[in-house]
């Protein structure tokens, strides 16, 4: 069977799914890591591990269907920074994107004219999770390993490094790193002046369909094809859209996995200074906007972790059973689930999680669904946010881990009001890397619609949309109350 390899390397794990040339799924492999949190704020991982994971997880797959890709085409998770040297070897550990410790940098830029300009330019919103920010907080606190770094690179380019030995970033993760004009599609030099460093220390940026040929003697990668192609690819937020099928206006990709998004195409960038929404580059043509919460799956980890520390299936599928019973709302009890600080559209890094309106009548299961109430509430702030500069969004496509549950996505389909649309199973950025690969290639001529044969719809339901808008006008109202008092804790207790 001829076919090609979508690869998506996440913050938790690296996963591949096999396309045939009909642009069908058929076949996927996953290879898991963790990070290491050695200080508050602090969120790190070893970029060797993810390499051995990435080679492991390709071999997997390729060793499960039995034949080699015709290509391989590459995803990556965005804001990820590794400071090395000039032989690519790592000289901290890697700093995710919900590293927060640069939080008090972003906070300063945001206040500036300047920072603001910059924003516009970058189409990155000022957050701790910016390399823009990290690089600076590099500078101010550790000037020693400011002045030995060479470069200052993502995941994806210490594999890129590591399977050819050349510095390259595509375009699109270039545009989520607050260096990058994404208009002028160069690096842009107020940017580089406020993070202190110059284009030498910075990797070449390609287009997103830059590509290399992988000699068949490489090691470790004796199971593919000699000179197969490596595209570089996109960022995983702009490639779950296409892998959603979410490229037409009016159309919106929400992904939820251990963070979430809202996606929307567009033909040019929907920049938003009050929201601070983020705009990348897909491809030549296509700009992905839209914002990002802290607070997906990671927050529904917490709530079933706090109850069972080991947890396997059983226990996501009991969780959700036992919430089918209790009314739409938790019976007034409302979750802001903003465990980790939250980004858009509030940008509040001293943000924190809150239970309201507590009452006696609540047990044990109404706190579990108003966990996932919280989580999509978030999402649709983030939905308003973007739906004032864009189309109307008639339509929700959806992909990530809240595709394990129905009942899940009918409670986003009755928050948001909007229909829901489930198109792909499999990993979203995983796919659309698969599908960038095969019109690269030159064996579609364009991206391919959603089988409609295979669609599961979630309509919202009017009676149930009607309680949640009345509970989604306390929620925003409960964070403006709380804003003050949630800072002063965060100063009481760093």
């Amino acid at each position: 069977m001829k076919y090609v390899l979508g690869v998506d390397v996440g913050t938790g794990s690296v996963k591949a799914v096999a396309v045939n040339l009909s642009g069908q799924s058929f076949a996927d492999g996953q290879q898991y890591y963790t990070y290491n949190s050695p200080k508050p704020g602090y969120h790190e991982q070893d970029p060797e591990l993810i390499w051995q994971a990435f080679k492991n997880c390709l071999a997997g797959i390729v060793t499960k269907i039995g034949t080699p890709p015709l290509a391989v085409s590459l995803s990556s998770a965005m804001h990820s920074l590794i400071p090395v040297d000039e032989s690519c070897k790592a000289l901290t550990p890697m700093m995710t994107w919900a590293d927060n410790r640069s939080a008090g940098i972003a906070n300063r830029l945001k206040s500036t004219n300047e920072g603001m300009d910059i924003y516009e330019a970058t189409g990155t919103p000022l957050h701790a999770m910016s390399p823009l920010c990290k690089i600076i907080w590099i500078r101010e606190n550790n000037p020693g390993l400011f002045s030995r770094v060479q470069k200052y690179i993502s995941i994806k380019e210490f594999i890129w490094f590591k399977l050819f030995g050349e510095f390259k970033i595509d375009e699109s993760c270039a545009s989520g790193t607050g260096l990058f004009n994404i208009t002028k599609r160069t690096w842009h030099d107020e940017a580089l002046q406020m993070a202190g460093i110059t284009i030498q220390e910075l990797s070449q940026s390609v287009a997103t369909d830059y590509s290399n040929n992988l000699p068949g003697s490489t090691p470790g990668f004796t199971f593919l094809k000699p000179n197969t192609p490596f595209f570089i690819g996109a960022s995983d937020g702009c490639l779950a859209n296409l892998g959603s099928m979410a490229i037409e206006y009016g159309i919106a990709a929400v992904t939820i996995g251990t963070s979430g998004a809202v996606r929307v195409a567009s033909n040019k960038p929907l920049p938003d200074r009050t929201a601070m929404t983020f705009n990348y580059i897909l491809d030549d043509t296509i700009f992905i906007c839209g914002g990002p919460i802290n607070n997906g799956g990671i927050a529904l980890q917490w709530w079933l972790k706090n109850n069972k520390p080991e947890l396997d299936e059983n226990d996501y599928e009991n969780f959700f059973a036992e919430i089918a019973a209790v009314p739409v709302g938790s019976s007034g009890l409302i979750f802001l689930p903003y465990l980790t600080g939250e980004r858009a559209p509030i940008w509040d890094s001293e943000s924190c999680g809150t239970f309201f309106n507590v009452k006696l009548q609540h047990n044990h299961a109404h706190f579990s669904r108003a966990v996932l109430e919280g989580i999509c509430f978030a999402l649709k702030d983030v939905l308003d946010a973007v739906e004032q500069n864009a189309e109307p969004v008639t339509q929700i496509n959806i992909s990530g881990g809240i595709t394990r549950s129905q009942l899940w996505m009918q409670i986003l389909a009755d928050i948001t009001n909007k229909k829901i649309i489930m198109a792909q199973s499999d990993d979203a950025s995983a796919i659309g890397a698969a599908f960038m690969a095969l019109k690269n290639l030159r064996l579609i001529t364009k991206y391919p619609p959603a089988d409609s044969s295979a669609l599961k719809i979630f309509e919202p339901a009017a009676s149930n949309a009607t309680v949640y808008a009345r509970q989604f006008a306390i929620y925003k109202q409960l964070y403006q109350n709380l804003k003050g008092i949630m800072h002063v804790a965060a100063a009481d207790n760093p």
